[in-house]
């Protein structure tokens, strides 16, 4: 056996399978930091990646671009928005922005780091 492609196989898995995790632990939080900055396309990328993993085999590519879609406008808020949104919502915006921003970048870069 080639433990080279196994190896490979395996990797693929995971990256897919703690994306899915992710999501399911942490995606109502996502989506009401989306709500918070009245981010529509925001939601719209999560709703993709929700979508995703309706299928029985999720596809990499389209997980890979619902995560870029995500971790960019995640990374376009500024400190005055999360101060705003901290404000009118009562909670940290500033910190899940950071939390949220790191977990998809990393999430990100293993499908990225994959190619």
């Amino acid at each position: 056996m080639d433990t080279n492609k196994e190896n490979i196989a395996q990797a693929a898995y995971d990256r897919i399978a703690d994306t899915e995790r992710y999501l399911r632990r942490h995606g109502p939080a996502l989506c009401n930091l989306f709500d918070a900055f009245d981010a529509p396309s925001g939601f719209d990328a999560l709703c993709d990646l929700h979508g995703i993993f309706g299928n029985q085999h999720p596809d990499a590519k389209l997980i890979r671009t619902a995560l870029r879609e995500i971790e960019t406008f995640l990374a376009k808020q500024t400190s005055q928005a999360a101060d705003a949104a901290a404000r009118d919502r009562g909670f940290d915006a500033s910190g899940a922005l950071r939390w949220h921003g790191a977990r998809i970048s990393e999430l990100h870069a293993r499908f990225c780091n994959a190619d």
